[in-house]
C-alpha cells in the first residue's frame, strides 16, 4: 500500500521486491543496501516534501509504503538537529537504513550478559553516515543508536523493515552505571501529505 505517490516510487518498490526475493537474510539485506545506495546516488527517487519537515521535540516517522505481498514496510525518518534515539532493537527484524540527506551517527552495541536483571551493552562500532550511504542490521546484531550530530541541519533517512515496525525495545540507562532497563515502546507514525 503506497501512502502517497512520489517520483521514482515504482523503481524503489521494484528494487525492494527484487531484494526480498533472495534466499537468505544476508542476501536480502546486501542486495537491498546496494540497490538503495544506487537509487539515492542517481537521484532516481524523489521523496515527498513532507519527509523534510521536522516534528517538535522528537524525530518524525512517516510510512511511505507497506507491501501486502511481502510484508515489509518503508519508513522515512526526519531528524532535527541533535535528535536521536536511545539504545534500541528492532524486535528481531532485519532492517536496511539509508541516509537520504544530512548526516547521521550510528553506534552499534553488543548486548552482554544481563546482571541482576539489568541489561549490559558494549559499543562495538560507530559510523558517520552521509547522503547516499546505507547499512543493515541483522538480528541478533540489532542494538544501536541513531543521532543527527548537526547543530543546525536536519537529516532524513529511509528505513526498510522486514515487517511492520510498530514497536521496539528501548534501553534506558540506570543511575550509577547499573546497566540499562529494558522498556517496550510503541512506535507512532506522522502524517504523509
Amino acid at each position: 500500500m503506497l501512502t502517497t505517490e512520489f517520483p521514482g516510487c515504482r523503481e524503489l518498490i521494484d528494487a525492494i521486491d527484487h531484494a526480498v526475493g533472495m534466499e537468505t537474510t544476508f542476501a536480502v539485506t546486501d542486495t537491498l543496501r546496494n540497490g538503495l545506495c544506487k537509487l539515492m546516488r542517481t537521484g532516481a527517487v524523489k521523496l515527498p516534501d513532507c519527509v523534510f519537515e521536522t516534528a517538535e521535540g522528537r524525530y518524525a516517522r512517516r510510512e511511505l509504503y507497506r507491501s501486502e505481498k511481502h510484508g515489509y514496510c518503508v519508513v522515512a525518518m526526519t531528524w532535527g538537529p541533535g535528535q536521536g534515539t536511545p539504545i534500541h532493537d528492532h524486535c528481531g527484524m532485519w532492517c536496511v537504513e539509508g541516509v537520504w540527506s544530512g548526516a547521521l551517527e550510528v553506534v552499534q552495541y553488543e548486548r552482554l550478559a544481563d546482571e541482576d536483571g539489568h541489561c549490559r551493552f558494549q559499543p562495538v562500532g560507530s559510523i558517520q553516515a552521509g547522503p547516499g550511504s546505507a547499512g543493515s542490521l541483522i538480528p541478533p546484531h540489532e542494538y544501536h543508536t541513531i543521532r543527527n550530530p548537526s547543530e543546525d541541519a536536519i537529516a532524513v533517512s529511509l528505513h526498510i523493515y522486514a515487517g511492520n515496525m510498530t514497536r521496539c525495545a528501548i534501553f534506558r540507562p540506570l543511575p550509577e552505571d547499573h546497566g540499562y532497563e529494558r522498556c517496550e515502546r510503541q512506535l507512532g507514525l506522522d502524517p504523509v501529505h
